[in-house]
């Protein structure tokens, strides 16, 4: 882990009760998936679950890191595995190579997401009936598929995450509560992508949803260690800041 997650995972205070951390393997259909869960040590309550859906470089150590930091915080985390237990891209061609399967076959990506879901929904320790879905990036488009199609969650959370897809919500299919967290200066996500998004949402009559736009930030502003500006991509500590405790302020709401 770099300083830099290593700070991020501070950030959280540790609380009285240790958070636990094991890997875990399950199945999507014929391919079989490696995620990462973090839980309260030592609680028989059933405890609102969250699913964090990794990037397009897969289950790397922030996925992790925002497990760990979900557990301090009294929730039970899966970092899903989108792609497989034995695929992790080793450049950033290959991820955007991956990533790209994902995003052209949604049905197929859907399915992954759902899968991992299950996983979570079966852990001894979440309360089924309290569940969300967040991720970063490719994640975060992830997450929006996971309500698009219709997942029985209470919310779902997209930081910096592609707004786009190939099937648009249709009316009445998202029961969810939607928060969608961008970068104001994110060319992979411009004003347009925003505006077609909101657009589509208004559409479907979805009933709960909203749009927060960070000033100055560029693309993946809430992943540790990013620092392409050449390329539109950068850490930005205020929006990352910012955007963790919307998405604490909106898990307080829907868990209630």
């Amino acid at each position: 882990m770099t300083s830099a997650l290593q700070e991020l995972l501070d950030s959280v205070p540790e609380s009285d009760s240790p958070v636990s951390t094991n890997t875990f393997r399950y199945d999507a259909g014929d391919t079989e998936l490696e995620g990462f869960f973090a839980a309260p040590a030592e609680s028989d309550e059933k405890r609102p679950g969250v699913l964090v859906l990794h990037d397009w470089f897969g289950l790397v150590d922030h996925a992790k890191v925002r497990a760990q930091m979900l557990a301090r915080l009294g929730y039970v985390a899966l970092a899903g595995d989108v792609y497989g237990a034995d695929t992790r891209p080793a450049s950033n061609d290959e991820a955007a190579a991956l990533a790209g399967k994902y995003y052209g076959d949604v049905d197929l990506f859907r399915a992954r997401v759902l899968a991992n879901l299950e996983a979570l929904r079966a852990h001894p320790g979440v309360d089924p009936s309290r569940i969300a879905v967040m991720g970063y990036c490719f994640g975060g488009s992830g997450a929006l598929e996971a309500a698009r199609a219709g997942a029985d969650v209470k919310g779902v959370v997209a930081f910096h995450g592609g707004l786009g897809t190939s099937k648009p919500a249709e009316p009445g299919s998202v029961t969810a509560s939607v928060l969608v967290l961008t970068g104001a200066e994110d060319p992979v996500v411009p004003s347009q992508a925003v505006d077609t998004f909101e657009d589509e949402l208004r559409n479907a009559g979805v009933a709960d949803w909203q749009v927060v736009n960070y000033s100055g930030a560029m693309h993946a502003f809430a992943v540790p260690d990013t620092n392409f500006p050449e390329m539109g991509a950068q850490f930005q500590e205020t929006a990352n800041r910012r955007s963790w405790q919307a998405m604490e302020n909106f898990f307080e709401e829907i868990f209630a």
